[in-house]
Parts: C-alpha cells; sequence; structure tokens
C-alpha cells in the first residue's frame, strides 16, 4: 500500500483520463493520494476531486509564483476551507526564485501570511522551494513554523538542510528526482534520513520518474519512487511503503 502525498490530477493534463488514472494507480497499490490545489483555478478542482473519491484528500493554498495575484479574500477562502473534512494541509507555498512572475518580497508577505493562517486552524504545511532555500529555512524559523509542521516538498537539498528541516517538525518528501541517474543529492538524502522522517510523492503531472522522464507523470509512478528508496537504503520495498504510508496517514491525521 503506497500513499502518493502530492498529486495534481486537477491539472488539465487529467482532464480526459482522470477515472484510468486513479485505476491505473490503485491497481499499482496506491490506496491514498493527496491533492495538491494552489490558485483559484486548481483549489475548486483539487476540492472536487477529494469530496468525490474514497481516500484522495486535498491541500489548498497559494503557490509562491502567483503570490502577486493573491488577495484577502483568497486568503478567508482558504481558511474556510480548512474546515472541510477532506483538507489535510494548508499549501503548497513558499518560495520560487526561479520565475519571476512574482517579486521575492511579495512572496515572502504572503508565504508568511500562509504560516500565520495554518497556525490559526492548526494545520500542517507544504512547502514549494525553487532556488530559494537558504529564505525558506529562515522564514520558517522566524515564523515558528515547527508548531504545525509540515512536508518539503519534492526534497531536493543536501543532507544536512534535510536534518534542519526534520528538527522544525517536517517530514522529507521525495519524488521522481531520486530515480534519476544524475540526481545526486536527492539519493544522498534517501540514504541519510531515517526512513521515519520520510514521505513519497509524484507532483504529478511534473517529474516522471525513470524509466518515465519526461512523459506525463501520474500516481501509479510512485512506486517506482518507493523501490528507489528501498534500493538505495538497501532494504525491502514492503519496508519502505508501509512506514512511508504510516507515515502520511499519522501526519495528515487521517484514521485509516
Amino acid at each position: 500500500m503506497l500513499f502518493d502525498t502530492h498529486v495534481h490530477l486537477n491539472a488539465d493534463q487529467f482532464e480526459d483520463d482522470l477515472v484510468e488514472t486513479i485505476e491505473r494507480a490503485r491497481e499499482e497499490g496506491v490506496q491514498y493520494m493527496t491533492v495538491v490545489g494552489f490558485d483559484r483555478k486548481t483549489i475548486p478542482k483539487a476540492m472536487e476531486i477529494a469530496e468525490n473519491n474514497e481516500n484522495i484528500y486535498a491541500a489548498v493554498g497559494w503557490h509562491p509564483v502567483d503570490a502577486i495575484d493573491m488577495t484577502e479574500e483568497d486568503l478567508a477562502w482558504i481558511e474556510e476551507l480548512s474546515s472541510h473534512p477532506k483538507v489535510v494541509a494548508i499549501g503548497e507555498m513558499g518560495l520560487d526564485y526561479h520565475w519571476d512572475k512574482s517579486p521575492a518580497d511579495v512572496q515572502k508577505e504572503v508565504f508568511r501570511k500562509q504560516i500565520a493562517l495554518a497556525k490559526k486552524v492548526k494545520m500542517p504545511i507544504i512547502i514549494h522551494n525553487r532556488e530559494a532555500t537558504e529564505d525558506i529555512v529562515e522564514i520558517l524559523k522566524e515564523e515558528n513554523a515547527s508548531e504545525v509542521g509540515g512536508i518539503m516538498h519534492c526534497y531536493s537539498g543536501p543532507v544536512e538542510t534535510a536534518k534542519e528541516c526534520i528538527d522544525m517538525n517536517f517530514m522529507i518528501s521525495l519524488g521522481g528526482p531520486v530515480t534519476f541517474k544524475n540526481a545526486k543529492l536527492p539519493k544522498e538524502v534517501a540514504k541519510a534520513i531515517d526512513l521515519k522522517h520520510m514521505l513519497v510523492e509524484t507532483d504529478c503531472p511534473f517529474l516522471a520518474p525513470h524509466p518515465n522522464r519526461g512523459k506525463r507523470n501520474e500516481p501509479a509512478y510512485v512506486k517506482l519512487v518507493a523501490e528507489q528508496i528501498a534500493e538505495l537504503k538497501g532494504i525491502s520495498l514492503q519496508e519502505v511503503e508501509e512506514t512511508t504510508t504510516k507515515n502520511a496517514l499519522e501526519f495528515f491525521k487521517i484514521q485509516s
């Protein structure tokens, strides 16, 4: 049994075969998923998918790339949705210095507001980080994010930072890049971090694991991520599946 902790089944890429995609995942043992909504278009779709599918949950937040578009009404909307029984986290949120749509200061302000909201509603957060590790860790510390904890989504940083995040009550989630031949850091993290602090994800439709790299990613492929972690750690696939699923269910406070 597997728990894909970060999917975007609400993306346009799944518009024509959503039901079949979910069925393929179930066939591969993916019993649980969290669909992440991050703007005005994807949040309602995440909620719809979660409401209509057993063992599929939703996270709601605002993506840093679109931080410049977020209003106080949007923040109030996220707060309202946080009380829904199928919503298990606030996010994804964070910083993204790769794209230049939203200025860094705006991203930081929106990030801090969402951490404050998560603390208010007592929910964990999901962190998006692209080329902004130092600033993200600093803000998490300044805002006492350890109070609610969270997930370092699709973690790609060094082992030292991963340990720093674990100390702040964060889980380390690995996705497709851990299977890439040239991805040195995720492999080092997979080896070094205790399995009790780890989750698995696809971030589908993005970042498909090897040997599907470059194709549309989907939840069924999370098994490839788990297999790679098992190989790197020298343990059984069953142990990775059981432990990461248990971790996710406890983290999201889901009664299995």
